[in-house]
């Protein structure tokens, strides 16, 4: 039996370039990381040397891909978050998405293609993430329990004279949830004021 050394190369070489990807999320702490996106983009190489190389006589090789295209999808799904009105994951997801296509270029022998890719995404990835610290808003959950009416109104306006911009808030059964935005560099600051005004409460913070 021949061993297909180039077939090797192309799964080797898009199971490198999806781990570059997934350790960039591994080090945000994200819900898919290395071992994610290496796996991802390794099967997905290795669907496209199957559908090129594993059969004879008349096939479509574009089938094949296109499968993987709409499959990986479950995945990058499953990584999709809802919590407190706050959708989480959808950078994560669309990476997996991508390593999914730099497996299928690599599968195919676009070794080029398939490095720029990674090299453009890492790049993106890690810009936009430079640029949010410091510029961009980040969404806070405070959660205060137990609570009454009238304490609550004190602390929204508490948070409102500490300079907070309240999104939205609702009060259940003594439990008040307060949606806050902030700017991504003052969050351990704000994060801070935030206990001090609600100090006394049990509160949660997401």
């Amino acid at each position: 039996m021949t061993i297909e050394w180039n077939f090797i190369l192309r799964i080797f070489v898009a199971g490198l370039l999806g781990g570059l990807i997934g350790l960039e999320r591994e080090f945000r702490a994200k819900e898919a990381g290395l071992r994610t996106h290496f796996i991802v983009a390794l099967g997905s190489a290795l669907f496209m040397i199957i559908s090129q190389y594993a059969f004879t006589g008349r096939f479509d090789a574009a089938r094949v891909a296109a499968q993987v295209v709409s499959g990986i999808g479950f995945i990058g799904a499953g990584v999709i978050i809802f919590q407190k009105n706050v959708v989480r994951g959808v950078t994560t997801a669309a990476g997996l998405w991508v390593a999914a296509a730099i497996g299928l270029a690599c599968g195919a022998g676009m070794y080029a293609v398939a490095i720029a890719a990674s090299l453009m995404t890492i790049i993106c990835l890690e810009t936009m993430h430079f640029i949010t610290r410091r510029y961009g808003d980040k969404a806070i959950h405070l959660g205060i329990s137990p609570i009454s009416e009238e304490d609550l109104t004190q602390v929204l306006g508490n948070i409102r004279k500490a300079g907070f911009e309240i999104d939205s808030f609702s009060y259940s059964e003594g439990s008040a949830s307060i949606m806050l935005h902030l700017r991504q560099r003052h969050y351990q600051k704000a994060i801070g004021k935030l206990l001090d005004i609600s100090k006394g409460y049990k509160v949660e913070i997401s």
